[in-house]
C-alpha cells in the first residue's frame, strides 16, 4: 500500500517546496501535512517537536518548520495504559483509545476557550490540536462517564505529546 501513497506524498512534498516564499500557504501545507501524517503511515518516520515536523523516508530526512504563532499538541487520553512521550512520532506512539468519541475543552490561562467540540481519537488513539503559542492551557475531556483534567503549555521546548490524561 506504501508504494501507492508515495506518489501522493511526493505531490504533497513538491507543493510544500513550490510555497517557499508563501509563508501563510506554507504554513496550511505543513499542518495538513502534519493531518496526513496523523491519519495514515505513509512514511517511514515522521516526529513533530515545538518547531519542527521532521520525516524520514527512503533514507532521507525532511525538516519542515511548523507556523511561528501555532503549537501543535496531540493528546492520547487513557483507561489503563499509556507511554511516556515528550515529543510526539506521529507514525509511532499508539494510544489506547482507538476512533472513540470524547468531548473536549481546552481553555487558556485567561479562560479564553480555544475548543469546544466531540472529537473521534483517530487509528493511533490521538487527537491533534494547532493551539496559539506562549500560552497555558487546560484541557477537559470526557469520555464514557469519565473525566480527566490536564495543565499544559505550547511554549518554546515545550512537550507535543501528552499521554499523561487518565479517564477516571
Amino acid at each position: 500500500m506504501k508504494k501507492y501513497l508515495m506518489p501522493a506524498l511526493l505531490g504533497l512534498t513538491i507543493i510544500l517546496a513550490g510555497c517557499a516564499n508563501d509563508p501563510a500557504s506554507n504554513e496550511t501545507n505543513v499542518k495538513e501535512f502534519v493531518s496526513q501524517l496523523s491519519a495514515s503511515n505513509i512514511v517511514e518516520s515522521a516526529s513533530i517537536n515545538d518547531k519542527d515536523l521532521i520525516v524520514q523516508d527512503g533514507g532521507e530526512e525532511d525538516i519542515y518548520n511548523l507556523p511561528e504563532d501555532e503549537f501543535f499538541i496531540s493528546v492520547a487520553p487513557y483507561l489503563t495504559y499509556t507511554h511516556p512521550c515528550e515529543f510526539h512520532s506521529l507514525t509511532g506512539c499508539q494510544g489506547e483509545l482507538v476512533n472513540e468519541e470524547m468531548d473536549v475543552k481546552i481553555t487558556d490561562e485567561q479562560g479564553k476557550v480555544h475548543f469546544d467540540e466531540t472529537v473521534t481519537t483517530l487509528e493511533n488513539g490521538f487527537m491533534d490540536f494547532w493551539l496559539p503559542r506562549d500560552k497555558q492551557y487546560t484541557i477537559e475531556i470526557s469520555y464514557q462517564n469519565k473525566h480527566a483534567e490536564y495543565a499544559f503549555s505550547t511554549f518554546e521546548g515545550d512537550s507535543t505529546c501528552l499521554t499523561d490524561l487518565q479517564l477516571k
